[in-house]
């Protein structure tokens, strides 16, 4: 009998009652490890209707209080780390130290949450007129949704509902139904730690479940985090039904490399950023951009660290890469491999036939590096997803700014040099939402905000930091008075000043 997973509605686990069901994979294996039940229109609304009966007591509670239900949670996530990061290796499949590192990103937002009463702080003038005062408050929505996906199981929804509780509101989470575990335990530290019952909720499933969510009456927001084709999907239906939405989209990240930089530092920063997590990063590195004599010393130098990667189990030690997460995903990226050979990129390093020996069923594929690839070539419009790394020449940095300004993501990039000047050009002049110098994978700390531009962030607000307390809350402006007697009544516009 395979292990049955199940939903997490009103503070406790609930099982599935749709009787439909998906299948979570053990990647290493390639074997089914247990399934998860998919929410019908019953469980959504069990999940809602919990939230939004919490919501207007947990609204209520001073700020200073939720965060210490934060600061709680915090403290069961470090003593959970090593177990969380379990969970994630055994159903996504990257490397435990990679899965530890995702949970520690995932704590930084909970660590910038804590701050809630300081962030919260409105503004205040007083006499803006005659006896009269204005000031602003920041004020909860109500229940909010997060749709998340399989290649960062804790970190994204972490990114997310630590903010949405701390200013008040309540969540109810979607996670991937293809590593569904972890939300789970998620849910049992955050009751653990004090947080209502209600005021945070777990729903399994796939699009019915999205459609379901997006839909309801009940939902004041939604953020989503996933591939483009969705994010648009997601963020026209949830405002089509009168949601705010941020949906952040898929990334094609150009690393740029300039003949200045050192040849041994960029080697070791796109082995790590293009291969790391077999490429299952939004912000991972899919397109090295070599700059006039930068070129064939960089790919000579590629070539002999992606060979020699290690690829295996993510539980195994001295393992680099781990399995895909599936087996449909890992027949997509080999689609594409398949796809840049046929189009005329030259294949250096065929990832293919570098799978470990003991590996059995499990969905593994090696570091695959393309050469002369040209912006007409599939390999280069599509985001992969996967360990597949594309270097595409250019004569100057002039070029390889407009290479990076005509594509339609516009999630990260970066540059490396040691030329300062060219640095500061590059950062004012690429047309990208994050942006690294000499740093290949350019994620925000959690007091800043993460987004992209063009077609990777549909919305108006990034995730996370300052921009992820203005989406989860919204502004309210008081003017008062305390009038000493009746002045009569005034039938022009009001001139405070």
């Amino acid at each position: 009998m395979l292990h049955e997973l199940g939903h997490w509605i009103g503070g406790r686990r609930v099982a599935g009652t749709s009787g439909s069901f998906g299948e979570v994979f053990d990647p290493a294996l390639g074997q089914v490890a247990a399934r998860v039940p998919f929410a019908g229109a019953a469980e959504v609304q069990s999940a809602v209707a919990a939230a939004a009966e919490v919501f207007p007591r947990w609204a209520a509670t001073p700020p200073l209080r939720r965060a210490r239900v934060l600061f709680r949670f915090k403290e069961l996530v470090e003593r959970e780390r090593a177990a969380l990061a379990a969970l994630i290796t055994r159903e996504h499949g990257k490397t435990l130290s990679d899965a530890e590192g995702e949970v520690t990103r995932g704590l930084e937002v909970v660590e910038f949450a804590c701050g809630i009463p300081h962030l919260l702080k409105g503004e205040f003038s007083e006499q803006v007129g005659q006896g009269v005062d204005c000031w602003s408050v920041r004020q909860p929505l109500g229940v909010c949704v997060g749709i998340t996906p399989f290649n960062f199981p804790v970190m994204v929804p972490m990114w997310m509902f630590p903010v949405a509780l701390a200013c008040g509101n309540s969540f109810v989470l979607k996670p991937s139904e293809k590593d569904p575990s972890p939300s789970l335990r998620l849910a049992e530290l955050l009751q653990e730690a004090g947080l209502p019952d209600g005021a945070f909720s777990v729903v399994q499933g796939s699009i019915d479940a999205v459609r379901a969510l997006l839909e309801h009456p009940g939902v004041a927001a939604a953020s989503f985090v996933g591939s483009t084709p969705v994010a648009e999907e997601v963020h026209r239906l949830g405002t089509a039904h009168g949601k705010r939405v941020q949906a952040l989209g898929g990334a094609k990240n150009h690393l740029v490399v300039l003949p200045d930089a050192d040849l041994e530092t960029v080697t070791d920063a796109l082995v790590g950023a293009a291969y790391g997590s077999a490429g299952e990063r939004c912000m991972a590195i899919s397109v090295a951009v070599a700059v006039g004599a930068a070129a064939d010393p960089l790919v000579e130098s590629l070539a002999a660290r992606v060979r020699a990667l290690r690829v295996g189990p993510g539980t195994r030690p001295g393992v680099e890469m781990g399995p895909l997460v599936t087996a449909a995903h890992l027949r997509n990226v080999l689609g594409h491999v398949a796809a840049g050979v046929s189009e005329g990129a030259r294949l250096v390093v065929d990832g293919r036939t570098a799978v470990p020996g003991d590996a059995g069923q499990g969905f593994f594929l090696g570091g695959c590096l393309f050469d002369h690839v040209t912006p007409a070539m599939r390999i280069y419009r599509e985001e992969i997803f996967g360990p597949v790394l594309c270097v595409v020449r250019v004569a100057d940095l002039r070029s390889a700014v407009q290479l990076i300004n005509a594509n339609p993501y516009a999630n990260g990039t970066a540059l490396f040099t040691r030329d300062g000047q060219a640095a500061r050009e590059f950062a004012s002049q690429v047309q990208v939402g994050m942006v690294g110098v000499n740093v290949p994978i350019p994620v925000p700390m959690a007091f800043h905000s993460f987004g992209g531009w063009r077609r990777s962030l549909f919305g108006d607000h990034a995730m996370h930091g300052p921009e992820g307390v203005r989406f989860y809350t919204r502004l309210k402006t008081v003017t008062a008075r305390w009038p000493s007697g009746r002045s009569g009544p005034e039938f022009v516009m009001p001139t405070l000043g």
